[in-house]
Order: structure tokens, then sequence, then C-alpha cells
């Protein structure tokens, strides 16, 4: 089966950056396997975030750009994510001039495709539907971005955003659907913020909703929580059968805190869309292991599965972590060091690190 369904990229994890040169690799491995987009908008990037109205410095500046031109040389668009914090209480003369000024800065970097991102802020109040489709079709003008994805304050029916986030208002969903231009994408996770799985019904429901197809933000393998963060996430992807491709504009998938790990469920999940009811989670992961670890490494990793995503630091006992850590510090591979930097608590995702974003 063709792998007809748009995949890619979303770097949209709280927690440390990667480096560029882990971006690159997944760019390499990733573009070959049929990925085809990378949007880089990790919530440690305070210049797309509550500084937004800030330039980068110069360093980071010409590093985005240098992987600008890496992604495109590989066939992969490169987007950014911009999240304009609560840019909506007061979209007045000065924010428009100042967002202005923030659209001809991310032109200059070159980008294919512009996420603004209004997830992960307060959205009780008046009128937020419309006020967000004005801010998208005023990007829209001045932005020369050939693609434009915006995430909603509400982006899935998990109740944890109205506890969180302020209840959402009524039929949010639908007045924005109706408000934006069609041919602006909008994110969506699914019915949960980290859905176990993904249905056509549920994806056609909210299709008819937002009056155009969901561009979906799959939170798998993604890490990120201060609960998350004690676990890896290995696996093979489930849960996402290839019929659910034909009620996607787009399907991105946002990694894990360890970048060399994340390929392996990546690379899954386009032989999930290949394969279609051929697929097998398990033959997937043996696959996809070996061709990142190698055979050797592979084969380590697939037996300690159930301790490294399911019991996780929080079940693991002292001496089995020293036990797992001996195992790991032998190895000269990165997929080993991420493992071991794991098992040290490296990773580790606190509440405050997540509000200070």
């Amino acid at each position: 089966m063709d792998l007809t369904t748009e995949l890619g990229i979303i770097e949209g994890y709280y927690g440390a950056p990667w480096s560029w040169e882990d971006r690159a690799r997944h760019v390499d491995v990733l573009g070959p396997a049929g990925y085809r987009f990378f949007l880089h908008a990790p919530k440690a990037d305070g210049f797309l975030r509550r500084r937004w109205r800030e330039d980068h410095p110069a360093r980071q500046r010409d590093a985005l750009a240098r992987f600008s031109d890496h992604c495109r040389g590989q066939g992969v668009r490169f987007g950014l994510g911009l999240s304009p914090f609560e840019l909506y209480r007061n979209f007045d003369a000065e924010a428009r001039a100042t967002l202005a000024v923030k659209l001809a800065w991310l032109d200059a970097i070159g980008i294919d495709d512009l996420g603004i991102l209004f997830d992960d802020m307060r959205g009780d109040l008046p009128n937020l539907a419309a006020t967000q489709a004005d801010i998208l079709h005023f990007v829209a003008d001045h932005s020369r971005a050939s693609r434009i994805i915006v995430c909603p304050t509400y982006y899935t029916d998990d109740p944890v955003l109205d506890r969180f986030f302020g209840p959402r208002p009524e039929n949010y969903l639908e007045d924005l659907g109706r408000a934006l231009d069609p041919a602006i994408a909008v994110f969506w996770t699914g019915e949960e913020v980290c859905s176990a799985e993904y249905r056509p019904g549920h994806l056609a429901r909210v299709t008819q909703q937002l009056g155009r197809k969901p561009f979906l933000w799959d939170n798998y393998p993604v890490n990120d929580g201060p609960r998350m963060s004690r676990r890896l996430h290995l696996r093979a992807m489930t849960g996402r059968p290839a019929s659910m491709g034909a009620h996607l504009t787009a399907h991105a998938v946002n990694p894990a805190l360890q970048p060399t790990l994340s390929l392996i469920p990546a690379l899954t999940l386009a032989d999930s869309y290949r394969q279609g009811d051929d697929y097998s989670y398990g033959q997937a992961f043996e696959a996809a292991a070996t061709a990142v670890l190698g055979s050797d490494l592979a084969q380590r990793v697939r037996g300690h599965l159930g301790l490294l995503q399911d019991s996780g630091l929080d079940q693991l006992d002292p001496a089995a972590i020293q036990r797992l850590k001996a195992r790991y510090s032998e190895l000269d591979h990165p997929a080993a060091r991420e493992i071991f930097g794991f098992l040290e608590g490296r990773y580790a995702i606190t509440p405050e690190m997540m509000q200070e974003a």
C-alpha cells in the first residue's frame, strides 16, 4: 500500500530541546521513510512563546536557517510553530504591528509551514473563536508560508483542558471552523490529549465540527509530562489504522525527549499506513528497532520494554535501575546513552518547567 497520508514531525514537547544534529538525523532517517514535514516548536524556545515579540539571538537564527536549508535539501517541508502568548486578549493596532514584524522575521528564516499555536493558554474568554480567526487571517495576509495551521485552545475532547484553562466556550470548534478561511488547517489531538487510538467515526465528527479534516497532532511517543517522563515510549504505533488517513489533512508525530529512540515508533507509523490490514506492530517494532539501533542493541531493548515503558522509574527498585544502567553504560550508541540518561533521571519534567514555558 502506498503512503498517501502526509506524515511529519512536530517538535512540540516540554523539556530540554534536541540538538541540531538530532533534528537533522530525524530528517535524514524519516524523510526516506515518507515523512514530508518538520515543524519546529519546542516549548523551551521562549522566543516562539512568552518572548515571541523578541527576535532570536543571531546564533539561533542562523541555526534555524541552516536547518531550514537541510530540510528542503531532503525534500522535507520546514516550519515553525509560533505561540503568540495570549495575543487574543488584546489584538489592537500595536499588537498587529508587532505580529507583522515577527512574521517578516519568520519569513526571512525560510519557512514552508507556519503553526499558530493557542494551546496551553486561558480560553474562557468572550468571542474567543472570532478573535483567533481574526488573528489567523491577519497572519495569512502577512506571511509567505504556503501552509498555515492553527492549534485551537481546546484541541481535544479531553476535559483536562477545561480544568486547567477554563471551561471551553459553547460551540467553540464549530464557531472557529465557520470563521476560519478553509485554507487554514486545524490541529487536533483526538479524544484525549494523549489518545490511545483514533477511529474514523471520531475523526469524521471532528471534520463536521471544524468544516475541514483535522491536522492530527499525535502525542505518541512524546513523554514530556511529570509522570510520562518517568517512562520511555518505545513500542510500535497501535490504534492508528491506515483507514484513518482518509479523514486527515496530515498526521504529525510529537516525539519523545529522547531523539534517537523516537525514531523507532515514528518509523512504525509509516509501516502502519503502508501495510494497512497487514500491519503487525510486533514485527514493525523489530524492523524499526533494528534499523535504528542495530540488531544486538535492538534485541536488548526489546527484552527490556516492559521495564522501560511499562514499569518506568517509579516502579523499578534501585537495584534494578543499577543493573540496567550497567547494561547500557557499556555501549557506545546514542540510543544507549539516552536510555542511560533516562535511568539517571536526566529527562525528568517538573510541573514548574511546564508552567514557565
